[in-house]
């Protein structure tokens, strides 16, 4: 038990960094305090307390409802916690060092944070992708100071690459087709592994966007080539898979 408990650890805390994932993804885009407000009903508007707060453990208990006024939850919070839980047992399956493994959950759990805001915002705010630059290249710094060159070049190549397509779409379409956030995210993702992995990323997150297209195409949504679909999700998807996997084809 005593062997496993760093890996456990992780695992455990994950409802709580959902929680707070849930927090960002709430209040970021409304521009709302993250730390010092306190959560409230969003029915009632009551202060919550810690019997309410529990991460997934409340919303079960009270069966998706408020305690007081008994209003449903959303289920988007039960929903990011066990996402942020899927993410600590993802890593911890593939992660031998109990250090890095906590590394890997909070990188996961800042792009479940820009996943699920760009899905429902459309853009990638920089108090996420920022610090996940530069903790990527602190890390780099930190435990592989021998691929600190290569993760810099990565960061930079990254988010030159995404805004020259962009300025170039722009110029030919007459719209935006890759946002400045998209640039950025691709740059935190060079940070962690490194330029020559970019390509592969790339590839990956266009399957996957491709795949999200064709199944809305065979649920009968039309689709539109001016539609905007949001990048974010995908990229971070492929972005995870990289990093913990390796590149296409290794």
């Amino acid at each position: 038990m005593t062997k496993l408990l760093p890996w456990l650890m992780p695992i455990l805390f994950a409802p709580v960094g959902g929680s707070f994932v849930g927090v960002l993804v709430r209040r970021l885009p409304a521009h709302t305090p993250v730390l010092l407000a306190r959560s409230q009903c969003e029915s009632c508007g009551r202060t919550l307390s810690v019997p309410d707060l529990v991460p997934i453990a409340s919303y079960l208990v009270f069966r998706g409802h408020c305690r007081i006024c008994r209003a449903a939850i959303d289920p988007f919070h039960l929903a990011i916690e066990l996402a942020a839980v899927t993410i600590a047992v993802w890593a911890a399956a593939v992660e031998s060092d109990p250090v890095l493994l906590w590394i890997d959950c909070f990188l996961g759990w800042g792009l479940l944070a820009l996943a699920w805001i760009d899905m429902d915002h459309m853009r990638l705010p920089n108090a996420l992708t920022l610090p996940l630059l530069a903790a990527g290249l602190s890390a780099q710094a930190a435990f592989a100071p021998s691929r600190f060159v290569e993760c810099v070049l990565g960061a930079v190549i990254g988010y030159v690459a995404f805004r020259g397509i962009a300025i170039v779409y722009a110029r030919l379409r007459g719209r935006d087709g890759l946002g400045a956030g998209d640039a950025k995210l691709l740059a935190v993702a060079g940070a962690w592994v490194g330029w020559a992995d970019l390509p592969s990323i790339v590839f990956l997150a266009s399957l996957l966007a491709l795949g999200a297209v064709a199944i809305k195409w065979m649920r009968g949504q039309a689709i539109d080539g001016a539609a905007a679909i949001p990048f974010g999700p995908f990229l971070s998807l492929a972005f995870w898979i990289t990093y913990l996997h390796g590149p296409l084809g290794t």
